[in-house]
């Protein structure tokens, strides 16, 4: 049963076939992101601003000192979710794209549309993901340092000498970053074109990782620069008290959906109109949610 599944899975991934691509088409991406981002900036630049926000909270949370060893990695786990949060900048592009209506009242669509659980299972697995990201920061921290939620902090100024002018600090420092390395790119092949796949309602949330498995192997060099342009927007996004982000980000979305179709032939006769799904006894719901709307 299992490797039918298995196999099942691997023969959808390949009824969408992966182009090859190259960094002419990053840069595409990015200016069409650009594009989408001036003409709704009216309709999402409220919605964008709740990142900046999402920032701050972290911030705020990681003033009692025993959360102080979290803050940084709170804030380098918020791209964990980023492939999810941006699925309403997902549908926008979509809508735009298709001269549908992309007002921000659109923005939440996918999360109430026919491929919803769908989406919900995907983000599910990145939120899963996060966790992990912030147990394997919170373990490092107390191996090397001494420190974390679970032991305490004796203070921000001691916690922050220790870091920097100790070998112990140092050694956090650098596990940290390999570990969280580790996660980015975790992150980035598995969620390259599958968030905007399940919003296009192409695939089932399993189906749609493959396919961004396929994508990320069959371009892997381009991948990489992908992922570094990321990472330096995101990176200039949180430097003005994550204020940045209110831009970088709905960028960054729409980028990503010009990138999906880029990298992946679309399913033939697609529309950009949900449509009435009919369920049986034996059709499992996220079965039933993303089927292709024809």
């Amino acid at each position: 049963m299992t490797v039918t599944h298995a196999t099942g899975l691997a023969a959808a991934a390949e009824a969408h076939p992966v182009r090859r691509i190259t960094q002419h088409d990053l840069d595409w991406a990015l200016a069409e992101g650009w594009r989408d981002f001036r003409a709704m900036r009216g309709d999402i630049v409220v919605i964008a601003l709740l990142y900046p926000v999402i920032g701050f909270a972290a911030a705020a949370v990681t003033i009692d000192n025993r959360l102080l060893p979290v803050f940084f990695p709170l804030v380098a786990g918020v791209s964990i979710l980023g492939p999810a949060a941006a699925s309403g900048f997902y549908e926008l592009a979509r809508r735009r794209e298709a001269g549908l209506d992309a007002s921000w009242i659109h923005f939440l669509d996918p999360f109430r549309g026919p491929n919803r659980y769908s989406l919900e299972i995907l983000t599910g697995c990145f939120v899963i993901l996060f966790f992990l990201w912030l147990a394997a920061a919170s373990t490092i921290a107390a191996v090397t340092v001494g420190y974390g939620p679970a032991v305490g902090v004796v203070g921000a100024a001691a916690f922050i000498h220790r870091v920097l002018y100790t070998p112990e600090g140092w050694t956090m420092i650098l596990l940290g970053n390999l570990v969280g390395f580790l996660f980015a790119v975790v992150t980035l092949v598995l969620g390259l074109v599958s968030f905007p796949m399940v919003v296009d309602g192409a695939a089932d949330p399993w189906t749609a990782v493959l396919t961004s498995i396929r994508a990320v192997r069959k371009n892997p060099t381009v991948t990489e620069y992908w992922g570094l342009r990321v990472a330096g927007l995101l990176a200039l996004g949180c430097l003005p008290a994550f204020i940045g982000l209110a831009i970088v980000l709905p960028v960054l979305g729409y980028a990503t959906w010009h990138l999906y179709t880029r990298l992946v032939e679309r399913t033939a006769g697609v529309s950009n109109e949900p449509i009435a799904m009919v369920a049986t006894e034996r059709t499992p719901a996220w079965r039933i949610q993303w089927s292709p709307r024809k």
